[in-house]
């Protein structure tokens, strides 16, 4: 039961969320940390976002099966009941935003902000009716290190804003090369994403200005004192790099090995931009 459990909050993506919040943390709090409000920040958000999943996994139960990536998971596979992983899910949340409450109230609304976008208007509204649900799914994907930056700070600033562009900026460009290896599991069970509505060109071109807007979004931090030179140098190249294997995929003929190179790039792309943000970060005057 404890597996199955663990395995609802998607935890893959739970540590990627919570490193990211982390990281808006450390920017924040420039080498001053403050160890249980980091703590207590990252129980809350950790909370909130597995109580996310976990309601997406109860929605999505019956599309799961349908999916060869997905129909080995918890519900399609009936290992549990799916009033009792709601019920899970539901507590996850309450939880995790009280606590992000006693935190700071900002970092509370942005929970509840991050939560409502993903499992109401993503999950619920979007994701079985339009293209668009990618780009929306991305602003509850943004949230962590907006969290964590807020936690410190207490307000919503350029600081917190650039945090948001990078998660946001990277989330559909990174899930779109996951689709395109996957268009046809996906045009199967019926999810609209653009690949399969758009076709891989149309989708190839899209994800271009995503990655490209992430060169002045690290110019922001870069510029306003958030983190150093060597952040810029390291952020900048990765950038270029994953702008030009995106553009040379325009004329890939194997797209599967295309989106999957591209997929791993864009994954070590936030690792590593996140790790120099944290080692870089300058400290307060």
């Amino acid at each position: 039961m404890l597996k199955e459990l663990y395995e609802l909050t998607k935890p893959r993506l739970l540590r990627l969320n919570m490193f990211a919040a982390l990281g808006g943390f450390w920017v924040a709090s420039k080498w001053q940390l403050d160890f249980w409000l980091m703590l207590s920040m990252l129980i809350g958000s950790t909370l909130t976002m597995a109580s996310a999943t976990v309601i997406n996994n109860y929605w999505d139960r019956d599309f799961d099966t349908r999916m060869e990536r997905t129909k080995n998971r918890t519900l399609p596979m009936g290992k549990m009941k799916p009033s009792a992983v709601l019920l899970y899910g539901l507590l996850l949340g309450v939880s995790g935003i009280v606590i992000l409450f006693i935190v700071e109230p900002v970092t509370g609304w942005l929970g509840l902000l991050g939560w409502f976008a993903y499992v109401i208007i993503y999950t619920i509204w979007l994701k079985r009716r339009s293209t668009w649900s990618t780009a929306v799914g991305g602003i509850a994907g943004a949230m962590p290190p907006v969290i964590g930056y807020c936690a410190v700070t207490g307000t919503v600033d350029i600081g917190a804003w650039a945090l948001f562009a990078i998660l946001f900026l990277w989330q559909p460009a990174h899930f779109w090369s996951l689709a395109i290896r996957r268009v046809e599991e996906y045009r199967a069970a019926g999810f609209p994403l653009l690949p399969v509505v758009k076709g891989i060109k149309r989708t190839k071109l899209q994800m271009i200005p995503y990655i490209f807007l992430l060169l002045p979004t690290v110019i922001v931090l870069y510029v306003y004192q958030f983190a150093g030179i060597y952040f810029l140098i390291i952020s900048l190249a990765l950038t270029l790099i994953w702008l030009v294997h995106t553009i040379m995929g325009l004329k890939a003929e194997d797209n599967d090995k295309w989106g999957k190179q591209n997929f791993i790039i864009s994954i070590n792309y936030l690792m590593i931009v996140f790790i120099a943000m944290i080692a870089n970060t300058l400290t307060a005057a």
